[in-house]
């Protein structure tokens, strides 16, 4: 277990106000402009004050792809990424073709992400089709943004080869919008997102609506793909509803972690899911019922055993 320093929600000492050691488990998150990272240090605060003899840090990172290596590797003891990544690490397929990592346990799903896709209003884009030829971020290297930009594109006729991409993280994404180095940007995170709403309050922005048509043809490529609407007024400027997807973001451990930890864990999660909401408001979607028609991969024997406590129906697929 490392201990990252330097971060928000971090606890730099292995002990206790008390004097009394503790271990310190690495939370694996993404950049500081997405949801990840607030959700992550909330639930380290979690860890920190309810889960007896465990301390908790936040760590940035790639996100999700990257997530994934971490915990395999046993560099992080939990990770968030999203459904399509951990379903993919899982089963060895997609972007973890030839690397299977089966030892991959969910505590459960946490909340769905929204496929965002970010222009100024003045940019003359006003649909997916209109991206070709244009300079377009597709989110930062090994992240689930770009894995789940580049299946909505795919899924709709459109290739790498037709856009002019770059793989920017969130605040970077937000920072060429503003500066007009690039025509538009993806983002795949629970609104609202801090480095979208930064850009809404300097620059006019328009988010981009999907058809019903490319909507099916991206859940026919992506089963974790559903549809989703981004009500109106989540980001100053955005006055209409904007149809587009969501995946779940999954919370993930690896098989061995012990099953009291994996237990407590959950535990804490949802009975101070109020806490969470304090620290984003994406987690108002952190519930039992949620979690268990979300997640993709087996749950921890511990995560399990806090869903049989509570008396939740726990599907068949959802055990190891």
């Amino acid at each position: 277990m490392r201990v990252f320093s330097g971060l928000l929600f971090a606890v730099l000492l292995g002990v206790t106000q008390t004097g009394v050691a503790q271990q310190q488990l690495s939370i694996a998150t993404g950049g500081t402009g997405g949801v990840y990272y607030p959700i992550g240090g909330g639930l380290a605060e979690l860890i920190n004050r309810h889960v007896d003899g465990y301390g908790a840090v936040a760590e940035v990172t790639g996100a999700s792809v990257e997530n994934m290596g971490l915990i395999h590797r046993g560099d992080s003891d939990l990770a968030l990424a999203l459904a399509d990544t951990v379903y993919q690490a899982y089963t060895g397929t997609g972007a973890f073709d030839g690397r299977h990592i089966p030892d991959t346990r969910a505590l459960g799903s946490v909340y769905p992400n929204a496929v965002q896709l970010v222009t100024l209003a003045d940019s003359g884009i006003t649909s997916l089709q209109d991206l070709k030829g244009k300079r377009v971020s597709v989110g930062a290297p090994g992240s689930g943004t770009e894995l789940n930009a580049r299946a909505l594109l795919e899924a709709n006729g459109i290739t790498y080869d037709d856009i002019r991409q770059q793989r920017l993280n969130f605040n970077e994404t937000a920072d060429a919008l503003r500066d007009g180095d690039i025509d538009a940007g993806f983002w795949s995170v629970g609104p609202p997102t801090s480095s979208i709403m930064n850009l809404a309050a300097t620059r006019n922005i328009r988010l981009v609506s999907f058809t019903e048509d490319e909507i099916a043809r991206a859940m026919e490529k992506e089963a974790v793909f559903a549809p989703y609407t981004l009500r109106a007024g989540t980001y100053d400027g955005v006055d209409e509803d904007v149809q587009t997807i969501s995946i779940p973001n999954v919370l993930v451990v690896h098989a061995d972690m012990s099953e009291e930890l994996a237990y407590q864990i959950t535990r804490v999660m949802f009975e101070r899911v109020q806490d969470l909401i304090a620290v984003h408001p994406a987690a108002n979607d952190t519930t039992v019922e949620f979690s268990l028609t979300a997640t993709p991969v087996p749950l921890h024997p511990g995560a399990i055993r806090y869903y049989e406590e509570i008396g939740a129906d726990i599907p068949d697929r959802l055990r190891p």
